[in-house]
């Protein structure tokens, strides 16, 4: 048996993602393929936060750069939603950092929360 060394991402803290945590996302939605050509453009979690805001002059240069297919750029972008969307309906659940000290969990759990709310700011729910 094979124990991987690599842990997945937390899912909200998607816009805080290094190179290689975006790697281990793309396995999990079966982008894996794209794992290289992502690291080679620098693709982290900031620049997938910024990827709602691009015109489609940046979306067309993006999918020419990573070579990918429509049907999967339309997966990226699912997923990417599908992450957004938890975040502000807060279904998942905030870790407290292992430096934060316990008498402050409460604080830290509620505040970390309203930070992860702020940070979808380009995410329209509708009803």
């Amino acid at each position: 048996m094979i124990i991987s060394k690599e842990k997945s991402p937390e899912p909200l803290d998607f816009f805080i993602w290094t190179v290689e945590d975006v790697g281990l996302w793309l396995e999990e939605i079966n982008l894996g393929s794209y794992r290289q050509i992502f690291k080679e453009n620098g693709v982290n979690g900031e620049y997938l936060e910024g990827m709602s805001m691009f015109t489609t002059e940046q979306i067309l240069r993006f999918i020419r750069r990573c070579h990918m297919k429509w049907g999967d750029f339309i997966t990226l972008c699912k997923e990417l939603r599908r992450i957004k969307v938890a975040c502000l309906k807060g279904e998942q659940r905030v870790r407290r950092p292992w430096w934060a000290p316990s008498c402050l969990s409460v604080v830290f759990m509620k505040t970390a929360k309203r930070n992860r709310q702020c940070r979808v700011v380009s995410l329209k729910l509708e009803p």
